[in-house]
């Protein structure tokens, strides 16, 4: 369907970004660019900023965020810079000038507020705007590569010039994704140098990388149009893990799964030059394995399929929902992991004990109830994120509109743009649902992440010190804040994959959840090939590799974890069937 990825045929710019959803393999395909073009006698700078990189285990070396040579590849020199440590020390630069002179719980709601993804991807972007305009970077190397490119959101954030005006500054609450641009000041010309470069169809390449399902494919779709509209037209799209000869019953279905898919993909993003790489059997770490990754080596035996330590079953899962008499369930993980499908089969496993369930979520209700064919015992609803987002835009904008200048009425536009705005307002729509339903068991797919919830304590708790511009907290969400902390009443499924990217921003979403105060046991380990009977040399690979992921999330749950097998079609039903 595509033509394969192969670096003689593709032009190169001087900078290649690599971009895509989380597990799409962007790392894997950025260290194998980077290597092949290396021992092609070419001078190459590849530059991560993932917090969930895995660099350091790739080529077997300790990196820092300066630059390591990579022995064994001459010309190769890999910084793996520490976005974390980086969000830390800008925002202590941006809240120190304060200490002392607000409340504590002024300075308390700051740093809250710096806590957020918007402010991680700022301080990386500050980081790595150095090797886009230092001379002498520049000079030294042919390509500069690297891992992760900013978002659309970031960039108009840097480019609006009310975020360069006193507003910020003076604005002490600042605003939930956009306050960050604080510590910014003095830095303008190199931004604009940096957007720039961005923008140069000579200068950059933007590189997507997906995996051939639906979700993923979305995701690199909303990115490539973000960034289109900022001017960043040069764009490839790399499609990984491809499927290409299915040899039995199993592999045949995600062969035919993967090539809807891609039959179905996004109008835009199929105008886009597409490449296609080969799934391989292989963890993309060691030398040997980042050369083999481009040319698509294949196993010549199956391998021996290991199984973890030990798991649980979903129905384990329902029973211990049902016995303990949960009334507010989230499903929570990642975009792609399976939230919805696992939230479905929870109500349903629920509804067969006798309890009576509402299940919400984003996607549309009459999927779900085609899906679910009018089971006894639950309703459905449907929460439109669009129409919900619109909504609550509309709310903080006529009230802005009463206060602020047009600059920072722009300022105010982007900021609810963010990803935390919308978890905002979806939040608001699923705590109305849950004030209506006290008799009932709740079932809500996707929830927010820890960060908004303590942004919305804040707003809550400081409310006479931060005069925040998001408006009043309804009552719906003050009486669900607490209900979420309490365990009697609320537990959170974490969903993920048994893989390693997945596992790790998994395991982020638990740390912030438990720094907001909301206990986390149950996790969900879905699409196992380690639990299906598979001949095809490449998927007893992966299988074999899975265990080691599994009995990762057994340690981080404490033994609370259910697997459930890769499934092709009904997902919800095929899931009834292990209950």
């Amino acid at each position: 369907m595509f033509a394969p990825f192969d670096l003689g045929s593709i032009p190169l710019t001087k900078y290649l970004f690599f971009t895509g959803k989380g597990g799409v393999g962007k790392t894997s395909v950025a260290c194998a660019v980077a290597v092949t073009l290396a021992d092609q006698g070419k001078r190459i700078l590849l530059i991560s900023t993932d917090p969930a990189s895995n660099l350091q285990d790739v080529f077997g070396t300790e990196l820092d965020g300066h630059g390591v040579p990579i022995q064994g590849v001459d010309g190769l020199v890999v910084a793996n810079l520490d976005p974390e440590e980086a969000a830390r020390e800008y925002r202590e630069s941006v809240v120190a000038p304060y200490r002392g002179k607000l409340p504590d719980s002024a300075i308390a709601s700051m740093e809250e507020q710096l806590s957020g993804s918007c402010t991680l991807e700022i301080a990386a972007f500050d980081q790595f705007t150095t090797f886009l305009t230092d001379d002498a970077i520049n000079r030294e190397y042919d390509h500069i590569i690297f891992d992760t490119a900013p978002t659309g959101h970031t960039l108009r954030m840097l480019q609006l010039p009310s975020a360069w005006s006193s507003f910020i500054s003076e604005s002490t609450h600042g605003a939930s994704c956009l306050g960050q641009l604080a510590g910014l000041e003095g830095k303008q010309q190199m931004y604009r140098h940096a957007v720039d470069a961005l923008g140069d169809a000579a200068a950059t390449t933007l590189v997507l990388v997906s995996r051939p399902d639906a979700a993923p494919l979305k995701e690199a779709d909303r990115s490539s149009a973000e960034l289109r509209d900022l001017g960043i037209r040069n764009q490839i799209l790399i499609i990984n893990a491809v499927l290409e000869n299915p040899t039995d019953a199993v592999s045949g279905k995600l062969h035919a799964k993967q090539q809807a898919a891609l039959r179905d993909m996004p109008r835009q993003l199929a105008a886009i030059r597409t490449y296609a790489i080969p799934l391989v059997p292989y963890t993309i770490l060691g030398l040997d394995a980042v050369r083999a990754f481009l040319s698509g080596t294949r196993p010549e035996q199956p391998a021996a399929v290991k199984h973890p330590e030990r798991t649980r079953t979903l129905d384990d899962l329902v029973a211990h929902l049902h016995a303990t008499g949960k009334k507010v369930i989230f499903t929570m993980g990642k975009g792609g992991v399976g939230k919805t499908t696992i939230a479905a089969a929870i109500a349903l496993g629920l509804a067969r004990k006798g309890a009576k369930v509402h299940l919400t979520s984003t996607d549309p209700a009459s999927d779900l109830q085609a899906i679910m064919k009018n089971p006894a015992n639950i309703t459905l609803s449907r929460i439109d994120e669009k129409e919900e987002l619109a909504r609550y835009r509309k709310e903080v904008l006529d009230t802005a509109m009463q206060v602020m200048s047009k600059d920072d009425i722009a300022y105010i536009e982007e900021d609810l743009r963010s990803p935390c705005t919308q978890e905002i307002a979806v939040f608001r729509a699923f705590a109305e649902i849950v004030e209506k339903a006290d008799e009932e068991i709740v079932i809500i797919d996707t929830a927010p992440t820890g960060h908004t919830l303590l942004l919305l304590d804040a707003t809550q708790s400081h409310h006479k010190e931060v005069q925040r511009t998001k408006g009043i907290i309804p009552p719906s969400v003050r009486n669900l804040l607490p209900r979420l902390r309490d365990p009697r009443q609320t537990d959170v499924v974490i969903v993920t994959l048994p893989e390693a990217t997945p596992v790790f921003e998994a395991e982020r979403l638990q740390a912030d959840l438990r720094r907001a105060g909301i206990p986390t046991q149950w996790w969900v380990v879905n699409q196992c090939f380690s639990l299906l009977e598979t001949d095809s040399p490449i998927l007893r690979h992966r299988a074999a590799a899975e265990a080691g992921w599994i009995n990762k999330v057994n340690a981080l749950s404490a033994n609370h974890a259910a697997t459930i097998p890769w499934v092709h079609d009904n997902p919800v039903t095929r899931l009834l069937d292990t209950l």
